[in-house]
């Protein structure tokens, strides 16, 4: 019971965030030049791809394209304040002022290439019922319920659809290392750790292989 009420809690902190800071969020920002976000973009896939569809090296970069811009926007502003990890997004990041998140984040959302895929090719239908209607005897929520039946999310809640599989069970797996560093700025983390640590390993597979199919 105290899990499942600290769980609403958190959303309706999160909620209450999006409204009033993510909310505000608007277009992209008119005073960045044209040369200036093209240097930016052509910056950002050398990693995520060249229409941002994700890209695999080293280790799997996410997708950005489609991306909804307030998530986009806020996540670029967690790896700013630190309160999410990671030693290539950190450098990249602290460069940008506010009207350059903004425009990145506006600029990716255009972006709609088709999966770069890389999971299961017949995904178990497993992942297909915890994204639909969760895992109710572990009182996981359906996935469907913040990112939409279609997996495109909205808001302040981010697409997953078409995201490569390997990434997405890379980040659940190392929730609690990266994301929601700083617990008095809490974010989206606050309803996904939770669910990151109740999920199996074979539920985490199961959800990224069939949301990395969806298009």
């Amino acid at each position: 019971m105290n899990l499942r009420l600290n769980r609403h809690a958190a959303l309706a902190t999160v909620l209450a965030l999006a409204s009033t800071s993510i909310g505000a969020y608007g277009a992209a920002a008119e005073n960045i030049s044209a040369q200036a976000l093209k240097a930016k973009t052509d910056y950002c896939k050398t990693c995520h791809g060249l229409d941002g569809q994700g890209f695999r090296g080293s280790a799997p970069m996410p997708r950005l394209a489609g991306q909804q811009p307030e998530y986009l926007a806020s996540q670029l502003q967690a790896f700013i304040d630190r309160r999410r990890t990671n030693p290539v997004m950190n450098n990249v990041s602290h460069v940008l002022d506010p009207e350059m998140v903004k425009a990145l984040a506006a600029y990716f959302k255009d972006l709609n290439p088709k999966p770069l895929g890389g999971g299961a090719k017949s995904p178990s239908s497993d992942g297909k019922k915890i994204y639909e209607e969760g895992v109710p005897s572990a009182n996981i929520p359906p996935c469907a319920s913040c990112h939409g039946t279609d997996g495109k999310g909205a808001d302040a809640f981010p697409r997953l659809a078409g995201q490569l599989p390997d990434y997405v069970q890379r980040k659940l797996a190392n929730w609690d290392k990266e994301r929601g560093q700083k617990k008095d700025q809490p974010d989206n983390s606050s309803i996904m750790q939770p669910i990151a640590h109740d999920l199996t390993e074979a539920q985490v597979k199961a959800v990224a292989a069939y949301v990395s199919q969806l298009n």
